[in-house]
């Protein structure tokens, strides 16, 4: 199946899917058909900040637009940020949508967890991931705390690295989730946060939503349905 992604929010997330997608692929010998539209992050962000939902739905149906021309069988948002206008592009896509946080909320269903953390961007941890993962209790850092990971994940995500100062904050979030919130697993819910939590030795459970979502792409390019769709 030739998957579509609207990328570039931000730029490392979408190169973390890419590669991701192509070792997937390349481990069971079969060809990936894949093609990326650009999205720009600082208009998303602005209509994030205007609670402008449908406004971005129309840019990302411009995309989808692209991407099924291209030949696209289906498309995915590559930003957790992005899935904040899902419902309205939902309403106008052309094309099914593989969602990554139906595809998020069937894994942690799968697992049997009850009380997850969220970190990621303020709208994602306020909303509770859009309100989402209606089958478990869901609890993010709070206060001048939120507003901090929010700041951190925005300035990573521009920049596409993680510096030590950011690293250690959302480990130290991801801790007191765990630790005062009774979080079971903390999300990573904002897909650019493989770059602070890579290779990191944690001392709590995390689970990638990113990596759950790639694993939904890759599931529908190899058997040739798509999950978690419009």
């Amino acid at each position: 199946m030739h998957l579509g992604l609207i990328g570039g929010i931000g730029p490392a997330s979408t190169e973390f899917y890419y590669r991701n997608l192509v070792r997937a692929h390349a481990s069971v010998n079969q060809a990936l058909e894949l093609t990326i539209v650009q999205a720009d992050m600082r208009e998303l962000l602005q209509n994030i900040n205007d609670q402008a939902p449908l406004r971005q739905a129309q840019i990302f149906l411009r995309l989808a637009r692209r991407l099924q021309a291209a030949g696209a069988a289906v498309v995915a948002v590559t930003s957790i940020a992005g899935h904040f206008c899902l419902r309205e592009f939902e309403a106008l896509s052309p094309l099914p949508i593989i969602n990554a946080i139906a595809t998020l909320e069937a894994e942690l269903t799968q697992r049997g967890l009850r009380r997850v953390g969220l970190l990621g961007t303020r709208i994602v941890m306020a909303s509770q991931l859009y309100g989402g993962l209606s089958n478990m209790e869901v609890v993010a850092p709070t206060g001048a705390n939120l507003e901090a990971t929010h700041q951190a994940y925005i300035a990573m995500a521009t920049a596409g690295y993680a510096t030590e100062q950011q690293r250690d904050l959302f480990l130290a979030m991801g801790r007191d989730l765990c630790q005062k919130q009774g979080a079971e697993a903390v999300i990573l819910a904002g897909t650019d946060l493989f770059l602070a939590f890579g290779g990191v030795e944690c001392e709590f459970p995390v689970i990638d939503s990113a990596q759950v979502h790639i694993d939904a792409l890759y599931r529908a390019s190899t058997q040739g349905a798509a999950t978690g769709g419009a």
